[in-house]
C-alpha cells in the first residue's frame, strides 16, 4: 500500500498509509493529516489515490507544493518522491519497487541509490548496483559505499576532511547506512535511499 513519512529537519514525524482515496494535508484539524504550521494552508492539498497510483494536488495554498524541488499544482507520483510543503518533506513510498535489472540479486539488501541534494549536480541519482561504489573527488575527498548481506556501509578512503553520516564524522571503521541518510563529502550532500 502506498504510503508517505512526513519529517522535518530530517526527523520523522509520521507515516501515513495512502489507504483513502482522498489523503487532505493542512493546518485545520478536520484535514487527514494535520499539519500545525503557519506556513501551511488550512486546506493545502491532497493525495488522490487512484488504483495503485498517488498524486498531489495543490489547494491554491500560500506558499505553494513542491515535488523534488518543483513547484506543482497536480502530478502524479514516483516511488521516493519527495513532496516539501514549507519546512516539511513528505517522502512518498509506493511498496512496488521497480524491479532489479538482470542478474542482481536484491532480496538480502533491496533497491539502493544515492540522490545529490546540492551543489551543480542537483537531483543526480547513482544506483548503487556494484558491491563497492566509489563517491568524491580523488585527491579531495573520497569514500566508499559498500554492499553488505545486511545493508550498506559508509567508509573513509582519502581526504583530509572526512565524510560525514548525518554530520557525524565517519572514523576509521565504516558505518550502517539506513534509509534517508544524508551523506557529506566534499561540500555535497546526498541522500542515501533504501527499499
Amino acid at each position: 500500500m502506498p504510503k508517505v513519512i512526513i519529517s522535518m529537519e530530517g526527523v520523522v514525524i509520521k507515516e501515513v498509509l495512502l489507504s483513502k482515496e482522498r489523503t487532505s494535508l493542512g493546518r485545520r484539524p478536520y484535514n487527514d493529516v494535520v499539519i500545525d504550521n503557519l506556513a501551511i494552508s488550512g486546506e493545502h492539498a491532497v493525495l488522490q489515490l487512484v488504483g495503485q497510483e498517488v498524486s498531489i494536488e495543490d489547494l491554491n495554498s500560500t506558499n505553494g507544493t513542491y515535488v523534488n524541488g518543483k513547484s506543482v499544482k497536480k502530478q502524479l507520483l514516483q516511488h521516493s518522491d519527495v513532496i516539501e510543503i514549507g519546512k516539511y518533506h513528505i517522502q512518498y513510498f509506493n511498496e512496488l519497487p521497480p524491479s532489479p535489472p538482470e542478474g542482481i540479486d536484491a532480496t538480502s539488501t533491496g533497491t539502493a541509490l544515492i540522490r545529490v541534494m546540492s551543489g551543480s549536480a542537483v537531483g543526480r541519482e547513482v544506483a548503487l548496483l556494484k558491491v563497492v561504489t566509489t563517491i568524491g573527488k580523488p585527491g579531495i575527498a573520497v569514500a566508499a559505499i559498500t554492499k553488505r548481506p545486511h545493508g550498506f556501509v559508509l567508509a573513509h578512503v582519502e581526504g583530509a576532511k572526512r565524510v560525514t553520516l548525518n554530520r557525524r564524522p565517519v572514523g576509521d571503521e565504516p558505518m550502517a547506512m539506513k534509509n534517508g541518510d544524508v551523506i557529506e563529502l566534499a561540500g555535497t550532500q546526498m541522500e542515501f535511499l533504501h527499499y
